[in-house]
């Protein structure tokens, strides 16, 4: 019998100081289970700046090498844009981004054998997902899991947890061109044409439901199936519409849920002739937005009580207060992790259900953040609604434990919450992408809290997506004026 667990200390990763005890354990055991499978194939995969998973697949019997060596990628995978352009100068000498990343180089691939997961969909096959690191095992200032690490142990080390839970809306449309010409490889590829599954604007109805069930089902057998805490499958108001929503847990675990859910849903329809889509105002007729929705309330390490739990005559605790202040404060600047896109910001609209300002209410579903917060009752939590379902979970986790928490030490006090929502008065979240890049590019809290190379970089990247958007000729540009001049 192989002794896994003596070959993985003797291995590379191990000399380096880049796996602990507990993670040796759990690889040596993983690769036990492994061995006894009929497992053909593992993805191994990494969560990059826009929240896409990437990486290579092995065969099964390579497994134990990752675990001894990791495996190496091009680093220009963390230097693209959306239109998977590399946007940063790697052949110029002086590429502009944190640890030399030129040339095209690689980065190591570090494992995490928590992360393994079946596919339900692929039973041949398997994930696990890593950590982005320099080819010395240093960690990149931009890497995705291990900045929510990091923002997680700033929590903690105030005595602190956060624990999240997630509503997260999407649509399923049937495909009715895959859109595979020659002439439709662009980059970014031509979007798929599709059709509804059902009509929609009959939110929460049972008959709606019923049509739906079929793919409802399959999506949540999966979610069951690979260990992701699925609590309700709804109709939400838009045709062919769904939301999903998670029981609560750590923000790391469910950030990694996020991806696992988010890629599940899209191979699965995929493979059945349908189209799935995490954006958050798709351009088909008569759509409404998807947003995500991020429950949050925050835990002593000591005792385990909620801390979000109000005083006996309902008003806010400490932490509460400061925390929901901590949220509104830094609310724009953090834009860029929550709403990450050019599309997102057209979701911001009055009386949508969604918020178009910063403020919060108690159980406001306009307000931005919404206060589900009740004496004596140990699930109290505020919801942040401002986030699309296209945000890297990652970031905009530590979003939101880094503004939370300053809260907090500043002693801030929450304002007087709203009853409604839409009146003038509250500043306005950032019109668009434009705006959310300059409130990042001058945000003194971000430099200190994630520094000037984090900061750089994702605006440089996301710069390269408005300017590619912005040069483009609109439809609307055509009817306004190429007729009229």
């Amino acid at each position: 019998m192989t002794d896994y667990k003596t070959q993985i200390e003797a291995g590379a990763l191990a000399r380096a100081g880049l796996l602990d005890a507990a993670t040796i354990d759990a690889a040596a055991a993983l690769l036990a289970r492994v061995s006894e499978s009929d497992l053909e194939t593992v993805r191994v995969l990494f969560a990059d700046q826009h929240g896409v998973l990437r990486g290579k697949t092995i065969v099964a019997s390579a497994l134990p090498s990752l675990f001894t060596s990791g495996l190496a990628a091009p680093s220009t995978l963390l230097l693209k844009d959306t239109s998977h352009r590399t946007v940063f100068p790697v052949w110029s000498g002086d590429e502009g981004v944190a640890g030399g990343m030129g040339g095209a180089g690689d980065i190591l691939m570090l494992p995490d054998p928590a992360t393994f997961r079946m596919l339900p969909w692929s039973p041949h096959s398997a994930w696990i997902f890593c950590d982005p690191r320099f080819k010395s095992g240093g960690v990149i200032p931009f890497s995705p899991r291990d900045m929510l690490k990091t923002a997680a142990e700033k929590l903690a080390a105030h005595n602190l947890d956060l624990v999240v839970g997630l509503e997260v809306e999407f649509h399923v449309f049937e495909r009715t061109d895959a859109k595979l010409d020659h002439a439709d490889a662009t980059m970014p590829g031509q979007p798929v044409q599709t059709r509804n599954l059902a009509q929609g604007y009959q939110f929460l109805t049972e008959t709606r439901y019923a049509e739906l069930e079929p793919i409802m089902d399959v999506l949540r057998r999966h979610c069951q199936a690979m260990d992701l805490p699925i609590r309700s499958m709804e109709v939400e108001m838009g045709p062919s519409q769904f939301e999903f929503t998670f029981d609560p847990a750590g923000p790391l675990t469910h950030a990694d849920n996020m991806m696992m859910f988010r890629a599940m849903v899209k191979e699965v329809c995929t493979a059945r002739g349908l189209h799935a889509t995490f954006m958050s105002r798709p351009s088909v007729e008569n759509a409404a937005a998807s947003g995500w929705h991020l429950h949050q309330s925050l835990l002593d390490r000591t005792t385990g009580k909620n801390v979000m739990m109000p005083n006996a005559d309902g008003t806010l605790s400490d932490a509460a207060s400061g925390w929901i202040a901590g949220l509104l404060k830094h609310a724009a600047e953090s834009c860029l992790l929550t709403t990450p896109t050019i599309n997102g910001y057209k979701r911001y609209r009055p009386h949508q259900l969604a918020p178009d300002r910063i403020q919060w209410g108690r159980d406001n579903r306009g307000a931005m953040v919404r206060g589900l917060m009740t004496a004596g009752d140990p699930a109290s939590r505020i919801e942040n609604r401002v986030a699309e379902t296209a945000a890297n979970p990652y970031y905009f986790f530590t979003s939101q434990i880094l503004s939370g928490l300053s809260g907090i030490l500043s002693g801030a006090k929450a304002p007087d919450p709203v009853e409604t929502p839409y009146d003038n008065g509250p500043t306005r979240l950032p019109a668009n992408l434009l705006d959310a890049i300059r409130l990042m590019e001058g945000s003194t809290f971000y430099r200190e809290q994630l520094g000037d190379e984090f900061v750089d970089y994702i605006t440089t990247i996301r710069r390269a997506e408005w300017d590619r958007y912005n040069l483009a000729v609109s439809e609307w540009e055509q009817a306004e004026y190429f007729g009229l001049f």
